[in-house]
């Protein structure tokens, strides 16, 4: 090995070392701010409520298993079995501390170019997990205990997505860094957004729209828990962090499978089907008992929400898919010519998808929605104990299976026939920009904005007197 080749080595070594040290201050960091904030919500709940034991371990030992539980790992309780069911508003405390680590990580570690992100996230999310599986050991008594193996795979995935996000923005602004996907990618990235942006603001107005109706139920269940004035805020605080919860159940209500709250229960829009609900003031938008789930003139509107999605999913494929090729034939000289193709300087840039690939992306955009919404459905619901409410939530299959034919079907009928309008729209601005005929005596311009004109005569002669002979004379 030459002095050169020791001297990269040497520093490619030490700037390893550097991120590492980097990412495990970031992580430690992250860490410890999370439990101060957890510990002082749950210092606050044992004033609220004083309980007999109190002390300065059940506290610490306690703030642990909400943080945890905070990364969506789920805990053990001494007589009431596994809690799973656990609110993923929570997530934003931890992903918002690890978004923030990743730029530092990535700022701090000296990196300066995109595909080393990796590296810095990785850096960050090893420590991380190697945390999270300590404080889940250390956090284990006999009344409570989380799962070991939970909480490192838990914590090395969030740190991992979050640390390589926020590094990433670190680096570029999300304009940027969406330009830098291929169009196939990008135009399918924006579709997959665009429909479950669309999901999610009709699941929070379903959702919204069934506690506004049983809103004086949920205030006579709050009346009669008592919680006193810092009981309701914590009982507040917690009824939002399962707002994500009940706004994925309405996507999976609307979507038709539905979601179950307890063993042989449903709520499906074709009706619902439930027992006795705890004593929670959100659960007054599910009232127990066999009843239609909504008013009959309701109910096909609330169907046709996801195939409503996926046509903007379709719609912004295309429409990107324009974007991208007006960006890429743009100061490429418009040759108007008949047989033009899709991606040729003949076209105008309003169409970018030849036929048969629009419908095909449009059915990739269904498929990637339906696997993003069968891991929300996953991770959504849980079990609340190992009695009758041991089968909480929607079933991840079902929602992902079914997503992906209805949203996969509606992006690609909706793509296809946007690019085929855009397609023969560009087929006749290009008809009508076709120049006539040249005739003996014109000039021809060879050349595009700023080029040479050359004046010729296409026959190289005088034009014959008569009119044109036809048949075979006609031939050269």
């Amino acid at each position: 090995m030459t002095a050169a080749a020791r001297a990269a080595a040497a520093a490619r070594d030490a700037g390893q070392r550097s991120l590492l040290r980097v990412g495990t201050i970031a992580s430690a960091a992250v860490t410890v701010t999370g439990l101060a904030v957890i510990t002082l919500l749950v210092v606050t709940g044992f004033i609220a409520a004083p309980h007999a034991g109190f002390g300065l371990p059940v506290v610490l030992r306690s703030s642990s298993v909400v943080w945890l539980a905070s990364q969506h790992v789920g805990v053990t309780v001494r007589g009431a079995g596994r809690i799973g069911m656990l609110p993923l508003g929570l997530l934003l405390l931890p992903g918002a501390l690890l978004w923030h680590a990743g730029r530092w990580v990535v700022r701090a570690g000296g990196v300066r170019r995109l595909r080393h992100v990796g590296y810095a996230a990785l850096a960050l999310a090893t420590p991380y997990a190697a945390l999270s599986g300590a404080l889940a050991v250390a956090s284990r008594s006999a009344l409570a205990s989380s799962s070991v193996l939970q909480a490192v795979a838990c914590g090395f995935l969030l740190a991992l997505t979050a640390g390589a996000l926020g590094g990433a923005r670190a680096l570029a602004p999300w304009a940027q860094l969406i330009t830098l996907l291929p169009d196939r990618s990008r135009s399918v990235v924006v579709g997959v957004a665009g429909a479950l942006a669309a999901l999610a603001a009709a699941g929070a107005l379903i959702a919204g729209v069934s506690l506004a109706v049983h809103l004086h139920v949920a205030v006579t269940l709050e009346d009669s828990l008592a919680p006193g004035v810092v009981g309701m805020l914590l009982l507040l605080l917690l009824q939002l962090g399962y707002l994500p919860n009940a706004i994925i159940w309405a996507i999976a209500f609307a979507l038709g499978p539905g979601f179950a709250f307890g063993s042989a229960t449903v709520v499906a829009p074709t009706g619902s089907a439930l027992t006795q609900l705890p004593a929670f003031p959100m659960l007054a938008a599910l009232p127990p008992g066999l009843h239609a789930a909504m008013p009959g003139w309701l109910e096909p509107s609330v169907l046709a929400v996801p195939y409503l999605a996926g046509g903007i999913g379709g719609l912004l494929l295309v429409r990107v898919s324009a974007v991208a090729a007006r960006g890429a034939t743009a100061g490429t000289p418009a040759v108007a010519a008949r047989g033009t193709t899709p991606g040729t300087p003949g076209m105008t840039g309003k169409a970018a998808l030849s036929l048969d690939a629009a419908p095909l992306r449009g059915l990739a955009c269904g498929g990637v929605c339906g696997c993003v919404l069968g891991v929300l459905a996953a991770v959504s619901g849980g079990p609340l104990g190992d009695g009758r409410l041991a089968a909480v939530g929607p079933s991840a299959w079902q929602v992902g299976l079914v997503s992906a034919f209805e949203l996969g079907v509606s992006a690609a009928v909706t793509a296809g026939v946007v690019n085929y309008l855009a397609l023969r729209r560009a087929g006749a601005l290009a008809e009508a920009g076709r120049p006539e005929p040249a005739r003996p005596g014109d000039s021809v311009t060879v050349g595009a904005d700023g080029g040479h004109v050359i004046y010729l005569d296409p026959w190289a002669g005088d034009p014959p007197a008569g009119p044109t002979p036809r048949g075979p004379s006609a031939l050269p």
